[in-house]
């Protein structure tokens, strides 16, 4: 199998986490590409243009003429250290969400942290007077406001969750989103404050979305239906198939109860680290269930 079966096959049968990842890294290094064979062709237009079309702008008559932006500026980084850094804070904290909240979350809180995002920096750029006159050549890249909207929204959902940290030991996830957001969405405002308006976008996001899901409210469901809609046109059709039930064996049964322990295990280890409440409704019912059956 080669590099590229190896690459759609992780894609294929990975988390939702994974296919953000790959997204990101795709488009990264189609940018590159462009960007590489502007510089042959003594053309650096190509390049510039190239990242025009996935860049949000701050002026609205930009944005009407490419909506689309609003979306693929979450996917697109110019320089490797720019990737690298949001696709480490989006693989760590990525992975915690995952532990408590399920993929098709994930994404909504990526897709829908990101626009909140691009919009709060729009509204900013079109309103506040540090911003006039710079606004008709204003554009913003990258996928920091989706990721700020995961790291505050699981920092949120389950606040006392601990890490450990090279240096710092053991420390709660919700001082380490503290401090990300203030280093990289406060702290010298003036310097790429479009970035970090978008940052403060997310943020809010992120902690709006944990605080209706709380109240019984998944905002996200939605917009992930029209995620759905989408993602089925370009998914290729399956065969009918049909199958047919059979007894058990004794290994199948055992192997069942051990992947059920497994599952209880998981829960109760979910409970240990960030109390009953951030358990899915899902996990909650497992476990009424499994109390029953002991009753």
């Amino acid at each position: 199998m080669g590099i590229w079966d190896d690459i759609k096959l992780t894609f294929r049968n990975g988390s939702n986490l994974t296919r953000l990842i790959y997204v990101n890294i795709a488009l990264f290094v189609l940018i590159t590409i462009v960007a590489v064979i502007g510089f042959l062709l003594n053309n650096p237009d190509i390049s510039d243009k190239a990242l025009d079309l996935f860049s949000v702008p701050a002026s609205f008559n930009a944005l009407l003429v490419r909506p689309w932006t609003l979306i693929t500026y979450m996917f697109t980084h110019k320089d490797v250290w720019h990737i690298l850094f949001n696709m480490l804070w989006l693989y760590w904290f990525g992975r915690i969400f995952l532990e408590y909240l399920d993929g098709r979350k994930l994404v909504a809180v990526y897709l829908l942290g990101g626009i909140s995002g691009a919009l709060v920096y729009i509204f900013s750029f079109n309103v506040f007077p540090a911003f006039t006159g710079v606004v008709a050549d204003s554009v913003a890249i990258g996928a920091s406001a989706s990721v700020m909207a995961i790291v505050i929204a699981i920092a949120t959902y389950v606040p006392d969750y601990t890490v450990q940290l090279f240096l710092f030991g053991r420390i709660k996830i919700k001082y380490m989103a503290l401090a990300i957001f203030v280093l990289t969405s406060v702290m010298d405002f003036s310097v790429n404050s479009g970035g970090k308006l978008a940052h403060i976008g997310g943020a809010f996001f992120g902690y709006f979305y944990i605080v209706n899901l709380r109240h019984g409210r998944d905002i996200g469901k939605g917009f992930n239906k029209i995620v759905d809609f989408f993602v089925t046109l370009f998914k290729p059709g399956k065969k009918l198939k049909v199958t047919y039930k059979k007894v058990a064996t004794e290994y199948e049964y055992n192997k069942i109860k051990a992947d059920q322990q497994k599952l209880i295990n998981h829960i109760l280890d979910k409970i240990s680290k960030g109390g009953y409440d951030s358990l899915t409704k899902e996990e909650k019912d497992t476990l009424f269930k499994e109390s029953q059956k002991k009753n």
